[in-house]
């Protein structure tokens, strides 16, 4: 049985980023040799390109993030919250609600400055609500118009203080080549590649192709001991098609490396990975959930940024480096003051 006291580690709030880099590409990025833990190389992201090859392959998530978090307030004028979490048909979601004992069935959240609300239709267990969007011409004109980017609960925002501040973020916290709108967090490790970035590899010859994983709110709750009794994570729709999986098989069959970007694109890999290491194109949900010990299938090289101490994906970064080897990256990056989290800096996992 996991401790997860193995997995915890100190981090001072000042260690973990409020902003990205000013850039895209400048964060730092930390080279780290899967298994060994005193071989540690610093480098700016826009080297990358120094550690990957023409015929290489790198595949991240397209996932788009939605502006999930609607603020207003009760039909008694108090503040409510409606967080959306799964679009069960138009213009009707699951939703976290706060306050969840003042929401009930059919009471209405409403959005100052927008002639819209929302109406509680459905009570389906503690704080979750089936809700409907009225008052927009379209679905995604509603959110749009009234959602926030649902950072994570360690950024601090204020932006009644700082309108400006809002639309940074709904440009920041969002991958350069986001297409498919459905999550409801950033897939964080493809925060780094700018357009110029990108191009670049591309011109030295190495491969792109993306996969996709809708990021659930899952992704900030708390690991607890039950969680790893049950082996299994909560579940998110991801999707790898018949080209992609092609690619991938492709590249590896002829002796090239494939770099993931991120944990959700590991996880969807080894979603639908055979014990051979041949990708197999799919479509459905994954709670698959990668610790100690695992065998990893296709995923040998891997960006990612760093992660919240106690975390199920603290645990697949050290399936694939090793523990010591990761908490000795992540001491390394504490005292050389690397940015922590989702908008902190990044670490490329080299299987070589």
């Amino acid at each position: 049985m996991i401790d997860l006291n193995d997995y915890d580690y100190y981090l001072p709030k000042e260690k973990i980023a409020q902003i990205p880099a000013d850039k895209r590409e400048y964060s730092k990025l930390l080279i780290v040799n899967n298994g060994k833990t005193d071989s540690f190389r610093s480098v700016n992201f826009f080297n990358l390109s120094d550690f990957i090859s023409s015929g290489d392959l790198i595949v991240a998530n397209n996932t788009k993030v939605i502006p999930a978090r609607l603020l207003g307030n009760r039909e008694t004028g108090g503040k409510s919250e409606v967080f959306l979490l799964k679009r069960i048909e138009p213009f009707i979601w699951e939703c976290l609600v706060k306050p969840a004992k003042k929401l009930h069935l059919c009471d209405k959240v409403y959005f100052k400055d927008h002639d819209c609300y929302a109406e509680v239709i459905e009570d389906i267990g503690p704080g979750i609500r089936i809700v409907k969007l009225f008052g927009a011409s379209g679905e995604n004109e509603f959110i749009n118009a009234v959602g926030q980017m649902p950072l994570p609960p360690y950024i601090t925002r204020n932006y009644d203080q700082n309108k400006d501040l809002q639309e940074f973020d709904k440009e920041r916290y969002q991958t350069v080549f986001a297409k498919d709108d459905g999550a409801v967090a950033a897939p964080t490790a493809g925060l780094h590649f700018s357009d110029e970035l990108i191009e670049s590899l591309k011109d030295k010859g190495v491969n792109f192709a993306y996969v996709t994983l809708h990021v659930g709110a899952g992704t900030f709750k708390p690991l607890t001991e039950e969680d790893i009794s049950k082996g299994k994570l909560h579940s998110e729709f991801f999707s790898i098609s018949k080209e992609v999986a092609g690619l991938i098989n492709k590249t590896i069959a002829n002796g090239n490396n494939v770099f993931v970007v991120g944990t959700t694109t590991a996880r969807t890999l080894e979603s639908f990975a055979d014990e051979s290491g041949v990708v197999h194109p799919c479509e459905g949900n994954t709670d698959i959930f990668i610790k100690p010990p695992y065998k990893f299938k296709v995923v040998k090289n891997l960006i990612t940024n760093f992660h919240l101490p106690r975390s199920s994906l603290l645990m697949l970064v050290s399936a694939l480096a090793g523990k010591d080897a990761i908490m000795a990256a992540y001491k390394y990056a504490f005292e050389n003051d690397y940015r922590f989290y989702s908008y902190g800096d990044a670490m490329l996992i080299c299987s070589n």
